[in-house]
């Protein structure tokens, strides 16, 4: 009778385990480089997500990362969407307002922010935070 191997007895794939140290997340980081591109609804794959979601988990805890300044947001959903200062005249208002806005020397209204949520898909949270000239 032949004997088969159980492929999670493979070097570096035992059981999967909390991320608590950084040690365990560094070995979970390398663990995801071997695995990625493994597919979906496979042993490897569904090892693949369990740790994605650790690391995240981990990540989130001890690297929190501080949401963008609304004015960085809106310029780099412009940037992602091809966008000029003209065609945000709809959104903001006129060309001078824009260049206020733009250029931190004007806050956005609630009517700017609801709008920018609304036509531009940025989070309202990101909108009403205070941009950096003013978060001083």
């Amino acid at each position: 009778m032949r004997r088969l191997v159980d492929p999670s007895h493979r070097r570096g794939a035992g059981e999967v385990r909390p991320i608590r140290t950084k040690r365990d997340y560094e070995a979970a980081l390398k663990e995801v480089e071997r695995l990625w591109g493994a597919k979906s609804g496979t042993r490897d794959g569904d090892r693949l997500d369990v740790l994605a979601t650790l690391i995240d988990a981990y990540e989130a805890e001890h690297y929190p990362m501080e949401p963008p300044d609304p004015i960085e947001a809106i310029k780099f959903r412009m940037e992602q969407q091809g966008l000029t200062r003209r065609d945000l005249e709809e959104i903001i208002g006129t060309r001078t307002r824009i260049a206020e806005v733009l250029n931190r020397k004007r806050g956005l209204s609630v009517g700017m922010i609801r709008r920018l949520h609304e036509r531009l898909g940025i989070s309202a949270e990101v909108l009403i935070r205070p941009s950096r000239r003013n978060a001083a």
